[in-house]
C-alpha cells in the first residue's frame, strides 16, 4: 500500500468527520426504545407506571437530540427544536401505526390476534420504521431518514423511502422483496403483497427533485410480483393489480389487470 493510498484515506476520514453521521446502532436503539414505548407488544418490555411512561418520553427526546446533535452542520434546525418538533409528531404517528396493524390484521386470514402482528409481522416492522423515518424527513434531516428504513429493509427485505407518502391503514402481506420509490403516493386501505415494485422509469439524476414513482389511490388490492412504474402513472382506487403485471400506464378506478403468460408448446 502506497503513501497515495493512505493520503486518500486521510481525506476520507477527514471529511466524514465534518460531515459526520451518528452510528448506526445508536439510531437502531432510538428508534426501537421509541417503538417499544409506543407498542410494549414490540418486544414485551411492559412501562407499568405513568409516570415512567411520561418520564420515557423525555429520554427518547434526549437520545434523538444527542443523535442530530452529532451532525449539527447539516440540520435546517437546531438539535433541541428538532426532537420537540419530531416528538410532537409521535402520536400521529402512533394512530397511523395502530390502523396499520388492524389493517394488516383484517387483510390476513392466518392472523390471530393484532398482538401476533405487532410483535412478529415484518409488515409491520417495515411500515413503523418508515412512519419514524417519515417524519424525519418531512422535518427536512438529512440521512438519518434512511438510515432508519434502512434498518427494516436489512432485517425485512421490505424497502421503502422515508420521502414515500403512504397513508393510513396499510396492509403489508408477507411482505419481502417490496421496493417503494421516494416519490410515490399510497391512498388509504391499499394492501401490497410480497415482491412488488413501486418504481420509476428512469434513473436519470436529472429527474431527481420529479415525481418519479406512481400514485395508488384508495382501496388497492397489488398482488406478488406487479411492478408499476412511472410518476405519471395512477392506479385508480378499488382496482385489483394482478401477480407478476407489468405496468407503466395508469388505470382507471375499479380496473381488474392481470397477466396472461403466452403457452408456447413445441411438437
Amino acid at each position: 500500500m502506497n503513501d497515495e493510498f493512505f493520503e486518500a484515506l486521510r481525506q476520507r476520514h477527514q471529511k466524514a468527520a465534518v460531515n459526520a453521521y451518528p452510528a448506526t446502532g445508536a439510531v437502531d436503539k432510538f428508534v426501537s426504545n421509541l417503538l417499544n414505548w409506543l407498542f410494549p407488544e414490540h418486544t414485551g418490555q411492559i412501562i407499568k407506571d405513568s409516570n415512567a411512561l411520561i418520564e420515557y418520553s423525555s429520554q427518547l427526546t434526549t437520545q434523538l437530540q444527542q443523535l442530530l446533535e452529532s451532525m449539527a452542520p447539516q440540520l435546517p434546525n437546531t438539535a433541541i427544536e428538532l426532537s420537540k418538533t419530531f416528538m410532537n409528531r409521535v402520536p400521529q404517528i402512533y394512530d397511523d401505526l395502530v390502523k396499520d396493524a388492524e389493517a394488516i390484521f383484517q387483510g390476513d386470514p392466518a392472523a390471530s390476534c393484532v398482538y401476533e402482528i405487532i410483535r412478529s409481522y415484518p409488515g409491520f416492522y417495515a411500515i413503523a420504521f418508515y412512519r419514524i423515518g417519515h417524519a424525519l424527513y418531512e422535518l427536512r434531516i438529512p440521512v438519518l431518514p434512511r438510515m432508519v428504513t434502512e434498518l427494516a429493509h436489512s432485517r425485512t427485505g421490505i424497502d421503502i423511502h422515508p420521502g414515500a407518502m403512504i397513508a393510513p391503514w396499510c396492509c403489508i402481506d408477507h411482505g419481502t422483496g417490496i421496493v417503494i420509490g421516494e416519490t410515490t403516493i399510497i391512498g388509504p386501505h391499499v394492501k401490497i403483497y410480497q415482491g412488488v415494485t413501486l418504481g420509476a422509469l428512469s434513473v436519470d439524476k436529472d429527474m431527481a427533485r420529479s415525481k418519479r414513482h406512481p400514485t395508488i389511490e384508495e382501496h388497492v388490492v397489488i398482488y406478488a410480483g406487479a411492478t408499476i412504474l412511472g410518476g405519471e402513472t395512477t392506479i385508480g382506487h378499488h382496482s385489483v393489480i394482478g401477480g407478476n403485471v407489468w405496468l407503466i400506464r395508469s388505470v382507471a378506478p375499479f380496473s381488474r389487470i392481470y397477466y396472461r403468460p403466452e403457452h408456447r408448446y413445441q411438437e
